[in-house]
């Protein structure tokens, strides 16, 4: 027999030989631990085979003896997707359930805040004025609703909302203190025109404008950040994986059991390279999202120090009280400059309505007692406000611990997964781990973080040259917001830095000249305050002295009243 024939029929004898044992073996392999594996995922066990059979059918998995079928495979593929989903989702709980509970309890604290400022008010005013009060609290009124709107995302700015303000009480109170003369809307108007010039109401107006306007800007831009990574978390959370993902976690997750080896987990730096290729854009995103974590931060600083709104809003009834006590003491002054500029007012054509003023005084306008103002007596709203205010330091101060917990989440996020027990086999067990085709070590690098980064990912196919529009969306939302929130740190309002004439430029409630604000302010307090006696007894002594200068100049009206009703 020639050798060649020889070696020829040898060879086909020795394949055969080399395989039926191969085969005879691997066909001997029961997929009992699969099948009890897959039932307890609560897939029916009509779809899963006894033994394991050739695997050719298979797209995903290697194509060796196998325990899957083909609905299998693709069962499987669907729940790798979902476990995914779940995964990123209850991984960035964390940072998603922060924003929302910080949010709900600033947002409560506020507006509740903003209640109890108003209903102070409008009890001391009250006791304070009476009548007089009453007939124009509207003005007051409309302050409150004003900042309420304000804050509440209202297109309102600050500095002209507050200006309006004062003009329409200057408004109010000229007439109050010349109630012999006739005044026309055109006159009045003339009149509102002197408020900065004149200052009728002293330095209060300025002071108040430089507070309010801070502590609105930084309070509403904290709660709108809040808003914005609340969003930003929840939206991200919710990924919706490529096909090109779907195959990577399906051979991460579920090829082991169409290999027969249900308890195996895939290795750590196996996971991390599936998962970075995975959440690949997610990474792109941190960037943007440490830098308004930074700018929140910022935020909540002035929030407890000098952008204090809590002592704007406290002793906001005592500053425009005083504010009235010193148009009260330079009426005079005032009545003659206007009379001077805007040109002597008619007499009033009646004097019917006088004669009940003094009356109308004696019975409801009397000299206000500072003690009487409701921060000491125990259940008043104020006492409520400042527990509420307690609570909200506190709060604050938590948010920014959570905040910076929530840095580099969006990176953090593949190897917080990899480290969950029930995904992968950890660092420890690095040779008895699948690897994507046995169990075995995992030997490829992990990629770098990022989209850019994935274009060697051996283990995920991505496309970096289409970024994931979506995320681009809330990089972008991020960015806005962190400009926001460096405004409102230096104490000006985006929404209307063009809008304003002023030298500072910095358009509404900047309070700041050259663009610059500093630091620490001398008109707020660098702390929330807690009750200060000492402060206390001086806004008692100046109020008592503003107060009898009142009832001083309320009796000269009235007994000028009494002469002319004679």
């Amino acid at each position: 027999m020639p050798s060649s024939w020889i070696g020829a029929v040898m060879l086909p004898l020795s394949g055969l030989l080399l395989c039926l044992p191969a085969g005879a073996d691997v066909k001997a392999r029961s997929c009992g631990e699969v099948r009890q594996a897959y039932g307890a995922k609560g897939f029916s066990l009509v779809d899963i085979p006894y033994q394991e059979i050739a695997g050719e059918h298979l797209r995903i998995c290697p194509q060796e003896y196998t325990c899957c079928t083909t609905e299998m495979e693709d069962k499987l593929s669907q729940q790798s997707k979902l476990e995914f989903e779940n995964l990123v989702e209850e991984t960035s709980h964390f940072v998603r359930t922060t924003f929302v509970s910080r949010h709900k309890k600033f947002d409560e604290f506020f507006r509740e805040l903003l209640e109890n400022a108003e209903k102070s008010l409008n009890d001391m005013f009250v006791r304070t004025y009476g009548m007089l009060y009453m007939q124009n609290s509207e003005v007051f009124q409309d302050l409150f609703t004003e900042l309420k709107r304000y804050y509440t995302g209202g297109n309102v700015n600050l500095e002209e909302m507050l200006n309006d303000f004062w003009a329409r009480l200057l408004e109010r109170m000229f007439q109050l203190i010349n109630p012999q003369y006739h005044f026309n809307e055109d006159y009045l108007e003339c009149v509102s025109k002197y408020t900065d010039q004149l200052k009728p109401f002293g330095d209060v107006p300025r002071k108040l404008k430089i507070q309010v306007t801070r502590a609105f800007i930084a309070a509403r831009t904290f709660v709108q950040g809040l808003t914005v990574g609340r969003e930003v978390a929840n939206r991200v959370s919710k990924v919706s994986p490529t096909p090109g993902c779907i195959r990577a976690l399906m051979k991460m997750l579920y090829c082991p059991y169409c290999r027969g080896l249900p308890t195996v987990r895939p290795c750590n730096n196996y996971c991390l390279n599936v998962m970075k290729g995975c959440l690949a854009n997610q990474a792109d995103l941190d960037t943007e999202w440490n830098l308004f974590i930074d700018a929140m931060l910022l935020v909540a600083e002035r929030l407890e120090g000098p952008f204090n709104i809590e002592s704007v809003m406290d002793p906001i009834d005592v500053k425009i009280s005083e504010a009235i006590m010193n148009m009260q003491e330079n009426s005079m002054q005032v009545s003659a400059k206007v009379f001077q500029g805007c040109g002597q007012p008619k007499p009033a054509p009646a004097l019917r309505s006088a004669r009940s003023a003094p009356e109308n005084f004696n019975t409801r306008f009397r000299p206000y007692n500072p003690e009487e103002r409701p921060t000491t007596a125990a259940g008043t709203s104020l006492d409520r406000l400042r527990t509420v205010w307690r609570t909200m330091q506190h709060s604050v101060t938590d948010i920014k611990e959570k905040l910076k917990l929530s840095k580099k989440v969006w990176s953090a996020l593949p190897y917080t997964i990899c480290k969950d027990e029930r995904v992968t086999a950890g660092t420890s067990n690095e040779e008895e781990c699948w690897n994507g085709h046995s169990k075995a070590r995992y030997l490829p690098e992990i990629m770098n973080d990022g989209l850019t980064n994935q274009i060697n990912n051996p283990e995920v196919d991505v496309d970096i040259t289409r970024p994931d529009t979506f995320i681009r969306q809330q990089i972008m939302a991020l960015r806005v917001m962190t400009n926001k929130l460096k405004n409102a740190y230096n104490g000006n309002d985006v929404n209307f830095q063009d809008t304003s004439d002023e030298s500072s430029g910095s358009g509404s409630g900047s309070g700041c000249m050259d663009d610059v604000c500093p630091t620490e302010f001398e008109f707020v307090t660098t702390e929330a305050p807690a009750a200060d006696p000492d402060r206390r007894e001086e806004d008692s002594s100046a109020a008592r002295l503003s107060h009898s200068l009142l009832s001083l100049s309320v009796a000269c009206v009235v007994l000028a009243l009494q002469r002319l009703c004679r």
